[in-house]
């Protein structure tokens, strides 16, 4: 998850909190969306400390 953070510091120029809230929208988004997936995307969140 740190990688991510990092990337979205680099190439979107976002703060810690704006990149950590942005990861927080997208998770969310997508277990609106996929609800199937929504196990997945919490456990993939979880072992990266999110």
């Amino acid at each position: 998850m740190e990688e991510l953070l990092k990337r979205l510091k680099q190439e979107a120029d976002l703060n810690d909190q704006q990149a950590a809230k942005s990861i927080e929208v997208v998770k969310d988004f997508v277990k609106e969306k996929f609800p199937m997936l929504s196990d997945a995307v919490d456990k993939i969140f979880a072992a990266n400390g999110q």
